[in-house]
């Protein structure tokens, strides 16, 4: 078996644990054209960190103890950044724009990655760590010589945690699925991003075509809805990624209210090995509501303008 057949066999695993136990293939609710109806709004907010925690290595789970903590941590990290940090800071959000979750996953993982077996993800081989490294030197001394140096998010053409792949982040963690026979779509209210997947043996568009979410093809294993992701940009880097990346994402109807997400990063030109992470959804009552981000990007006019005086402040002083 090859690498990418390990990691996917370790996955189907961890999604068969985490599907409730007793669940049956009937028992999932299915469109009239007989698939697993993935439809719904789905909430995937959670303070189950991607990564585990230095002070839980080693242990896959928490006691109730350790999840009240890390809930606790969690909160105080928002209200920390909501209020800023030293007396330089003015903070961010008010703290009631936040929605980072209530709660830890309902099995109290320590981490969202489950494969690596550590819930870490991987280390990244060394030209892409010197890569990184580049273009945090560069960052560092022009953070905003141009809208061009921002991220895509600050930029308004990706959301932060739509990706793809999707992951909690600070607030507007939903999406919406729609489907038909041939099509899905999904939707995620962050910068109201759409992705359109087709179905049933689509070939991708060739290697030349890169576009900012990649070129998306699904299909169905079994009652789980698997989509293959390829011809990225380098412009939509996901954790020191290229463009060669390689996203697999599999959509399981747990039961009524669970919708299982799961990805896998494989990238070989950035990470020593494949990851993957699971992060349950949950079904909402709540509407998708727009999120107009580059209508009132505010925050971007406003750091080329603090720049730019820095800058002004700096030749003054040298004058």
């Amino acid at each position: 078996m090859n690498h990418r057949h390990i990691v996917a066999a370790v996955a189907l695993v961890t999604v068969a644990l985490l599907v409730p136990q007793g669940a049956a293939a009937q028992d999932v609710p299915r469109t009239a054209w007989g698939q697993p109806d993935l439809q719904g709004v789905w909430d995937f907010a959670t303070m189950t960190p991607l990564e585990r925690p230095a002070e839980y290595a080693g242990q896959t789970t928490l006691s109730e103890e350790d999840a009240a903590n890390v809930v606790a941590q969690s909160n105080q990290r928002w209200q920390s950044i909501s209020e800023g940090v030293g007396d330089d800071s003015t903070g961010t959000y008010d703290e009631f724009w936040f929605d980072a979750g209530t709660g830890v996953t309902e099995d109290r993982r320590t981490s969202l990655i489950v494969e690596p077996s550590n819930g870490r993800v991987p280390a990244l081989t060394p030209t892409a760590a010197e890569r990184v490294a580049a273009r945090r030197a560069y960052l560092a001394d022009h953070p905003a010589d141009s809208w061009e140096d921002r991220s895509i998010g600050e930029r308004c053409i990706l959301g932060f945690n739509t990706g793809p792949p999707m992951a909690p982040s600070a607030y507007n963690n939903v999406m919406q699925l729609f489907q038909t026979e041939d099509h899905v779509v999904i939707f995620n209210e962050m910068v109201h991003d759409a992705r359109i997947v087709q179905l049933g043996g689509v070939p991708h568009l060739p290697p030349h075509m890169r576009q900012w979410h990649g070129d998306s093809r699904g299909y169905w294993d079994g009652d789980t809805l698997v989509v293959e992701t390829v011809n990225f940009t380098g412009k939509t880097s996901y954790r020191g990624s290229t463009d060669s990346l390689h996203l697999t994402e599999r959509f399981t109807r747990a039961d009524a209210g669970t919708l299982l997400y799961e990805f896998t990063i494989s990238e070989p030109r950035t990470f020593t090995q494949p990851w993957t992470a699971v992060v349950p959804m949950k079904m909402s009552e709540h509407p998708i509501y727009e999120y107009a981000c580059h209508e009132g990007n505010y925050g971007m006019e406003g750091i080329l303008a603090g720049h730019r005086e820095e800058e002004r402040e700096a030749a003054a002083g040298a004058r």
